[in-house]
């Protein structure tokens, strides 16, 4: 693990009026608690930890705090919380932990993968499920990150946690926890267009149909014999009304 030193300086003032104006003088404030010693405000050149940063180095680093003159070796740190404006995005105050390097802690390292996948080569994609593994170690042994080789992973190919081995590091995280995948490509199949089935409806509607006009015809046919039966037995009543008036 690196380590670096950090310069700082006992914050006299306290206050947010005071903190505006340390800012604004281009100093951070930031606090370091103790393990067995009361909590201490601190005030930071905000360059010098802006370097620690674009040298490429994270939070998961050992920081020796050499605060003002003392000169009893500095305090061993390591950097708990990061506070940042949510618009400007520049730091606005830090939070150190002290620690013990003779006591193991536990600790987030993030995972870092190493080239491309055979299977993303061959038209896979790699799915990175889990991207930090929780450790403990003595605080000299923090990895800055975890890495993991991918380039012989094939299409279906995992790497879960119980494949992660660190030297000196006890990895905490569940052994059974999908870390990456590489998955088969995502095919869309155009959707088969079925043959039209042949439609029973129109069948039965005309089957239908005839019998209608059976029907018909034969209520037609009773209707027209009805008609003539009527037309038949007019003329003989008449008839009969004749004869009675012919024998009156």
């Amino acid at each position: 693990m690196k380590e670096v030193v950090l310069k700082v300086r006992p914050r006299e003032k306290l206050g947010k009026e005071h903190v505006k104006k340390l800012r604004r003088s281009g100093f951070i404030p930031a606090v370091v608690y103790g393990q067995e010693t009361p909590s201490l405000p601190l005030e930071i050149e905000a360059k010098s930890f802006s370097a620690l940063f674009r040298r490429g180095l994270g939070e998961n680093i050992l920081v020796t705090l050499a605060i003002g003159d003392q000169k009893d070796g500095g305090r061993k740190v390591l950097i708990r919380e990061i506070q940042r404006d949510p618009v400007k995005g520049n730091i606005l105050h830090v939070d150190f932990h002290e620690i013990s390097l003779t006591k193991k802690l536990t600790i987030q390292v993030p995972i870092h993968l190493v080239g491309t996948p055979e299977g993303v080569k061959d038209g896979g994609i790699l799915q990175h499920v889990l991207r930090e593994l929780e450790v403990e170690c003595l605080p000299t042994a923090i990895p800055e990150k975890i890495e993991v080789d991918v380039n012989s992973l094939k299409i279906g190919d995992s790497i879960h946690v119980a494949d992660i081995k660190v030297e000196n590091v006890e990895v905490l995280s569940d052994p059974e926890s999908s870390i990456l995948t590489v998955v088969p490509p995502t095919v869309f199949k155009e959707a088969e267009v079925a043959a039209p089935v042949a439609e029973e409806e129109p069948e039965v509607i005309t089957e239908k149909k005839e019998e209608e006009k059976e029907e018909e015809k034969k209520e037609k046919k009773e209707e027209k014999k009805g008609e003539e039966a009527k037309a038949e037995k007019k003329p003989t009543e008449g008839g009969k009304e004749e004869k009675k008036k012919e024998q009156k």
